[in-house]
């Protein structure tokens, strides 16, 4: 009896068998999911699970296939995918390679629009607090958009017709495809370094949700909202609000809205203006008038040289008049005093004492008048007045105080 051989497998055989059998049976397949223990590795490649109800399989995204994926993978989000079945043989464990990935039930570009939104949203670049208030009047706007397009030939009439004496700055850039994003992104960069621009308008014309999505980039609404300065975004004809609008300080639907926005302000700017002058005339002629009337007030009030000179005139006959008086009556009662003291001096006289009996004895030729009889002696001529004339003697004998005599 013939001996039957047995063939012994190593695990990596079976592996490579398995894997065999799966591109032989299966070959590349659509598959959906939920994703769950989603694992984006350093290298850029990406790990996670695709489940049901029943069973879960892994899955592997190299970084090739995933490099130009617009919305974020993450657990919960159920998914269309497209690859192979593999064998990871290390582990000996099958897994699916995805290529292409898409949400299920949504578009790839709405989910990675409303995605960016609400990241963005969460971050407050939304906020109306961060809106800048647009410059009272614009008198240089920096214009975003694409030197080809119809946008910036409707900005420039509106301009030119409504607000001539508003400088235009344009920088030019696509508007569409890949590289738009960054070009629109470091040009409002670049208007802001600029200096002398007052205001940033970013805007294009209609298109297809497609031909828009540059102004749905991250880096485009981050640029917008670090601008210092105020940013109008005027992206037109589209049905849904992209993620510049609603970072942008002002958003209109048109780029003609935009150009009117301008011209309103130059017109509201003139009306502010033109009333101000109404009423600053207003006041200028009211107080002329007032000052006018006061001056005619006081030009009768003010007297002529000759009326005022009447006018001292009088005032000194009435001083010179008041003087006399003054004096008169002052000379009156300097009399009544005279004559007051001359009574009284009278009184004191010793003219008035003689006239009354006595004498008044003086020692000649001095004519000092004896007070005392010890100042005298027998011989002495004397001169003796009385109340009338006077009589010369001489002393023949002197007697003291007591009657007794000296001698």
């Amino acid at each position: 009896m013939q001996k039957v051989t047995k063939h012994i497998y190593t695990v990596s055989e079976i592996t490579q068998e398995i894997k065999s059998l799966f591109e032989q049976k299966l070959g590349e397949l659509w598959i959906e999911g939920e994703v769950s223990n989603f694992k984006a590795a350093s290298s850029g490649h990406f790990y996670f699970s695709l489940k049901d109800q029943g069973a879960l399989i892994s899955a592997a995204m190299f970084a090739y296939a995933n490099k130009g994926l617009k919305f974020k993978l993450e657990d919960g989000l159920k998914v269309i995918c497209f690859g192979k079945i593999d064998v990871y043989g290390p582990r000996g464990q099958y897994q699916i390679i995805v290529e292409k990935i898409e949400p299920k039930g949504i578009g790839s570009q709405q989910l990675a629009f409303e995605q960016l939104k609400k990241k963005l949203e969460q971050e407050g670049l939304f906020d109306l607090k961060h809106k800048r208030t647009l410059p009272l009047m614009p008198f240089s706007v920096g214009i975003v958009t694409s030197i080809k397009g119809a946008a910036v030939r409707d900005i420039l009439q509106i301009l030119k017709k409504g607000a001539p004496g508003v400088d235009v700055l344009i920088r030019s850039v696509r508007v569409q495809g890949d590289q738009a994003a960054a070009e629109i992104a470091a040009a409002v960069e670049e208007l802001n370094c600029f200096g002398k621009i007052d205001l940033i308008i970013v805007s294009r014309g209609g298109g297809s949700t497609e031909d828009l999505w540059p102004f749905n980039e991250e880096i485009v609404a981050r640029a917008i909202y670090n601008s210092a300065l105020p940013v109008i975004s005027a992206v037109g004809h589209q049905i849904n609000t992209t993620l510049s609008d609603l970072t942008a300080d002002v958003f209109v639907e048109t780029p003609t809205a935009a150009a009117k926005i301008i011209v309103d302000k130059k017109n509201d700017l003139i009306a502010e203006l033109t009333g101000a002058r109404h009423e600053l005339d207003f006041s200028v002629t009211e107080q002329i008038s007032g000052l006018k009337n006061r001056l005619i007030g006081l030009t009768h009030m003010i007297k002529s040289p000759a009326e005022r000179l009447l006018e001292k005139q009088q005032f000194l006959d009435e001083l010179f008049s008041g003087l006399n008086y003054n004096m008169q009556h002052a000379l009156e009662l300097a009399g009544e005093r005279s004559s007051s003291l001359i009574e009284r001096l009278g009184t004191l006289s010793p003219l008035s004492i003689l006239s009354r009996g006595y004498s008044l004895s003086m020692l000649m030729p001095e004519g000092s008048i004896i007070k005392d009889a010890g100042s005298i002696k027998p011989g002495d001529r004397l001169k003796t007045v009385l109340h009338k004339g006077a009589f010369i003697s001489l002393v023949q004998e002197v007697i003291g105080d007591e009657g007794k005599n000296d001698v």
